[in-house]
């Protein structure tokens, strides 16, 4: 018991740690349908990862839906998305269909993924302590190497800003 405790622990702290051109931690997360998808078979493309806390909150709608009002210049770019948060597939579901999400949305449900990027830890809301999923977002290369790290996104400029930094990149 020990051992598997000390190395999730030592798995977290490493991983917590990311910086740009770190190679992206792989992964295989299910979709609001059902559909597996995993990072490695996009090697060849841009990829956005979007962690948000919450399916259907105020900042996370705001996010999710900047991000679909500003779809089309993503696909113009050849840049995937994948929004990833610990919320289950039914949830994702309805959210998607709520808002009309174009994007993946992936269930990580076992907070693996969110824990190999080191996004999952202590948060504050009205003065309580709670762990959750922080709002960061990781900009994938296309050779897989993260290109870009943004913390403490702001919903409302996270995918103007991402657009600009992609046509950046491309040059």
């Amino acid at each position: 018991m020990y051992n598997l405790v000390h190395r999730h622990v030592i798995t977290i702290i490493i991983m917590a740690t990311l910086k740009s051109k770190d190679i992206a931690p792989d992964f295989t997360l299910t979709d609001q349908n059902g559909t597996s998808h995993t990072l490695s078979v996009l090697l060849g493309k841009w990829v956005l990862i979007y962690f948000y806390p919450k399916d259907d909150t105020p900042g996370c709608t705001k996010e999710a839906c900047v991000i679909r009002d500003n779809y089309p210049a993503f696909q113009k770019l050849g840049i995937a998305v994948f929004g990833i948060s610990v919320d289950s597939e039914a949830s994702h579901q309805k959210f998607a269909e709520k808002y009309d999400l174009p994007f993946t949305l992936l269930a990580d449900t076992k907070k693996e993924v969110v824990e190999k990027y080191g996004v999952y830890g202590k948060k504050k809301f009205m003065g309580k302590e709670y762990m959750g999923t922080m709002r960061t977002s990781f900009l994938v290369a296309p050779d897989g190497t993260i290109a870009k790290i943004y913390e403490d996104v702001k919903p409302e400029a996270h995918a103007e800003e991402v657009l600009t930094d992609l046509k950046k990149l491309k040059q």
